[in-house]
């Protein structure tokens, strides 16, 4: 019974509304069909179901809509775009909810002025919102943001982007994630953060925490999906031979095992150990190394840097150029590296968080949300899978032409058998023919 006068309740605002935008002007037939019960219901829910405020914001998304022209948006305007993969659907989520990517250059701006941003933007979310299946009524927004190298820049596109979904998509937006934005972002995002209406729904990624996520290795393949970061066990297939490859993350040397005089190398054993065993360090690498077959592994190796002693051949002659017969080198202090303290200009945040035990940071929860949308991002451009979603019109002329064709097509009719009795009268010529022989 509660249930009942609730839903009745709720049927009456809807009406009310409806009833508002009447009362202001009357609303054509597009405008009509847009405002069916689900588009009425968003905006109720967003307003807090005042029925005056979300008449209102309704009617300024109708009068923005006719301004700008959305019912009228088509493909063929966004020819380039749509070449580049610029801003395309990546598919449906597991809960059947689009999966917009944009992938905007950092020169695109420049050539371009904001309304076509704006249109190209208002055609992406149409093409998602005409996608969605019955019961869904949102979307889902990931910005790569690794083709920026200023910060403010793509600041500016993701707010205004931001801007306009919470404006005049509102209750659409699911979840958005910013994906490798440039070093300073991070910093300017924490100022203009308590401004943005949709911030708490908007999260800051980095793809490289994901590269050992995926069971299928097939992303590998593509230039952009490929990792930046030195890979030891690659190195070591690589090369074919242990000891003869730094593990190092800066410098990746080879050093050929052909000639035995090698007055550079480094060691951190006595000097009873054999000309082919391996040295025992702590340092990565310097892994599977033996005197005789490496110079250096890693300039920037920690064991280069804290080495005890100058090494020594097994005769006594010292194989640095700068050592003395019968002098010794004062052996350095070993210097282990500090823990960097937090600074307040960096992360003042980090001075002031006190997380209970087994609470998950917002960092955290960030990367565990984006994980189910990150085959999106990685999944190739596809041109011809992304116009297949295009529903008429957005598709362009070719789709409503395609459309009208499919409408007009005739329907085949059987073939007609001419001079059928002609040929039962020849059928039955030829049999009395054989009776006779």
């Amino acid at each position: 019974m509660a249930m009942e006068k609730v839903d009745a309740k709720h049927r009456e605002n809807i009406e009310a509304v409806r009833k508002a935008l009447r009362k202001q002007a009357p609303l054509s037939a597009k405008q009509a069909l847009y405002c069916n019960d689900a588009c009425v219901e968003r905006f109720l829910r967003t307003r807090g179901e005042s029925v005056k405020k979300a008449a209102k914001h309704l009617r300024a998304v109708l009068s923005w809509r006719e301004t700008i022209g959305a019912d009228h948006i088509i493909a063929d305007e966004f020819n380039a775009e749509l070449s580049d993969g610029v801003a395309y659907i990546a598919g449906h989520d597991d809960e059947a909810r689009p999966v917009v990517v944009f992938r905007i250059k950092q020169d695109y701006p420049k050539f371009h002025s904001q309304k076509s941003f704006v249109r190209l933007l208002v055609f992406t979310l149409e093409v998602a919102v005409a996608c969605m299946s019955r019961f869904v009524d949102q979307f889902v927004l990931l910005f790569d943001a690794s083709f920026f190298r200023s910060a403010s820049a793509f600041l500016n596109l993701l707010m205004g982007t931001l801007k306009i979904v919470a404006d005049y998509y509102p209750g659409r937006l699911h979840r958005a994630f910013v994906i490798d934005p440039p070093s300073l972002f991070s910093v300017l995002w924490k100022g203009v953060r308590p401004f943005v209406e949709l911030a708490t729904a908007t999260a800051v990624v980095c793809s490289l925490d994901f590269e050992d996520s995926l069971e299928d290795a097939s992303f590998t393949a593509y230039p952009r999906t490929a990792s930046l970061r030195f890979e030891p066990a690659a190195a070591l297939l690589a090369t074919g031979k242990a000891g003869v490859g730094s593990a190092s993350s800066r410098f990746s040397v080879t050093v050929s095992t052909d000639n035995t005089l090698k007055p550079w190398y480094l060691s951190t054993t006595p000097s009873s150990v054999g000309p082919r065993s391996v040295v025992p360090t702590s340092s990565p690498s310097l892994v599977g190394a033996s005197p005789l077959s490496a110079r250096s592994f890693s300039f920037a190796s920690p064991a280069a840097r804290s080495s005890t002693t100058a090494p020594v051949h097994r005769g006594g002659v010292p194989l640095t150029p700068f050592s003395i017969k019968g002098h010794k080198t004062p052996s350095a202090p070993q210097q282990f590296p500090r823990t960097p303290r937090p600074s307040f200009l960096q992360s003042p945040s980090m001075l002031f968080a006190f997380r209970k035990d087994g609470q998950a940071s917002r960092g955290e929860r960030e990367r565990e949300s984006f994980l189910p949308f990150l085959r999106f991002y990685r999944r190739p451009y596809d041109e011809i899978s992304y116009r297949a979603k295009m529903r008429p019109p957005l598709g362009g002329l070719i789709a409503i032409v395609d459309e009208k064709a499919k409408q007009n097509k005739p329907v085949p009719q059987p073939p007609l058998r001419r001079h059928a009795g002609l040929h039962h009268h020849h059928q039955q010529y030829h049999q009395h023919l054989h009776q006779r022989i």
